[in-house]
C-alpha cells in the first residue's frame, strides 16, 4: 500500500478538520462500496424470483399466468423452469 499526502489530494479546510481529532499520524480511509454490493443484492432478488415462479409452477400454475404476473414473456418463464431443472 502507497500512501500519498493528504496536502496534495485533499481541500486545505478539510485538512484541518481531520487535523482535530487525529493529528500527525497513519489514518486509513476504506473505499466506498463497489456497485458489486448492488448487483449482488439484484442478482438475489432475481435468483428468489425465478425459484418462486418455478415453485408456482410445480404447485399447477400455467406459464401464460406466471408470464403475466412477473410481467415477463412466456419465452423468459419456460427459460426459467428449465434453468430451475438443471439444478
Amino acid at each position: 500500500m502507497s500512501y500519498i499526502n493528504a496536502n496534495i489530494v485533499l481541500p486545505k479546510e478539510l485538512i484541518n478538520e481531520i487535523q482535530k481529532y487525529v493529528n500527525g499520524i497513519n489514518l486509513y480511509i476504506p473505499k466506498v462500496p463497489e456497485a458489486k454490493n448492488a448487483c449482488n443484492t439484484y442478482q438475489l432478488e432475481i435468483s428468489k424470483r425465478n425459484q418462486e415462479i418455478c415453485e408456482r409452477f410445480l404447485l399447477g400454475e400455467k406459464v401464460s399466468e406466471l408470464a403475466v404476473k412477473y410481467y415477463l414473456s412466456e419465452k423468459s418463464i419456460y427459460r426459467i423452469l428449465a434453468r430451475g431443472k438443471k439444478k
